[in-house]
């Protein structure tokens, strides 16, 4: 169980608000009066969590979701939502849909700070299968966006099992063009890197194609393949969830006919800003790097530090709350051990992922890294960030000031997605349509034009 609710908590810590989904051992459509009484119990389900009624609310999960999400991990989660957005105010509208033969049926939720859609899956027996909390307004094209201007073509690249669907996004004419190559952040993310309403990587891609420059954004590795790389949990490094793939899809961009080979770009959010150094050790392919709230500071660290903030949002910390921090704080000291080995059980380590993947990550540090880069680097951060800090961004600044070919950017308003707000950033800002602001598509598309 704690590898299946490792993706919750690290979904959590980065700002997804995905809660769960467990297929049962039978689930079908239904239909008729049995559709009209799982909108019932879907409102009732709802209406148990905010009177703080957890045992009941469990008493309608499947098997596999009662092993999986006791009272006490969902009592977790609705305080979680509860923290970011309010107590809940009113339940309104509900709509349905039939998906892969189960019964889903949202309940819109209006909170004290805004608005989501609970999504409850039901089997045929009428048992909870899934849970989902998901924003209710849906994405927005932003206004830089001009699709006159350029095109998009479904491709495929990587090699053996490993191939990959991407989206390249290539300007009218006949080129050839200069091109960025998109890289993930953390999670199984999609090749828009969608987060509720929000897809910073369809942003990117489209602004950017919009100013004259080709941009491959494709499915991660960990999404495409997601059960063959379950299979492989134990032995993944960042190598094989992100590094291998990057490198891969330069590959593809430097024997397109349409694209400038010398001039070939890594754009690298979160995990990927990152790894850019790594990526760069793998291949001289590539004409300079730009890193989007690229972290310095080691994984296990932004965990704990990621769960204080959001455990102290309101500024108070309960019990429960400080228990499980000091639980991460043991998992944390557990990876910085000298005697943590490929054999160190799972479950004694931060978000259920397997002792290979830490100890790959050991010693690593991406701004002193980025000093052997011969190519040029762009370092942008928002700075109401609390995911990536300033404090990275310094890191990045202190290791490479010496280093030529360098320029730093932080944008005063801007949180993890370089998406705009005022107040202090949380993950309820993240179910609110945006978009990447214009000016760090500016920004990125002025410098990489700069790079001849």
């Amino acid at each position: 169980m704690q590898k299946r609710l490792s993706g919750l908590i690290l979904s959590f810590i980065i700002g997804a608000y995905c809660i769960l989904f467990v297929p049962g051992q039978a689930a079908f459509a239904t239909q008729g009066q049995q559709n009209a009484e799982q909108v019932k119990l879907a409102k009732e389900f709802v209406s148990q969590l905010s009177k703080g009624k957890f045992e009941l609310s469990v008493a309608r999960f499947d098997k596999v979701m009662s092993k999986a999400l006791p009272a006490d991990k969902l009592k977790t989660i609705w305080g979680g939502i509860v923290r970011q957005f309010g107590q809940l105010q009113r339940t309104s509208e509900t709509r349905e849909e039939i998906v892969n033969q189960y019964h889903l049926v949202f309940v819109t939720c209006e909170f004290e700070r805004g608005k989501l859609d609970a999504k409850v899956v039901f089997s045929v027996d009428n048992k909870i299968t899934g849970l989902f909390f998901v924003p209710t307004e849906s994405y927005r094209t932003p206004s830089y966006v001009d699709a006159s201007l350029f095109e998009e073509e479904e491709v495929t690249f990587g090699k053996g099992i490993w191939l990959l669907p991407g989206t390249l996004s290539l300007p009218k004419g006949k080129g050839p063009f200069p091109a960025v190559v998109l890289v993930h952040g953390s999670g199984p993310n999609d090749r828009d890197e969608t987060i509720g309403p929000n897809k910073p990587f369809r942003d990117l891609a489209q602004g950017l194609a919009s100013q004259g420059i080709a941009v491959l954004r494709y499915e991660k590795r960990t999404k495409h393949h997601r059960l063959k790389m379950a299979l492989l949990m134990g032995n993944m490094t960042v190598k094989e969830e992100t590094i291998d793939d990057a490198v891969a899809a330069v590959d593809f961009l430097v024997k397109h006919e349409r694209i400038d080979s010398s001039r070939v770009f890594v754009l690298g959010h979160s995990l990927g800003g990152n790894l850019i150094p790594r990526i760069g050790t793998e291949t001289d392919r590539i004409a300079g790097f730009i890193s989007l709230a690229g972290s310095v500071r080691p994984l296990e660290d932004l965990v704990l530090d990621q769960t204080r903030y959001l455990f102290s949002y309101d500024g108070k910390i309960t019990d429960e709350e400080q228990l499980k921090i000091d639980e991460i704080a043991r998992q944390v000291k557990k990876v910085k051990s000298p005697e943590l080995s490929p054999e160190t059980d799972t479950n004694e380590l931060p978000l259920g992922i397997p002792a290979k993947y830490w100890l790959g990550l050991r010693g690593y540090n991406p701004a002193v890294s980025a000093k052997a880069l011969k190519a040029p680097l762009l370092i942008l951060q928002g700075e109401r960030d609390y995911q990536v800090t300033m404090d990275d961004f310094s890191k990045w600044k202190n290791a490479l000031e010496s280093r030529s070919k360098v320029k730093f950017i932080s944008y005063p308003k801007l949180n993890h997605l370089f998406m705009e707000g005022e107040e202090k950033s949380s993950p309820a800002e993240y179910t609110v349509p945006g978009n990447v602001a214009k000016a760090v598509i500016n920004d990125i598309a002025h410098w990489v034009k700069t790079q001849k």
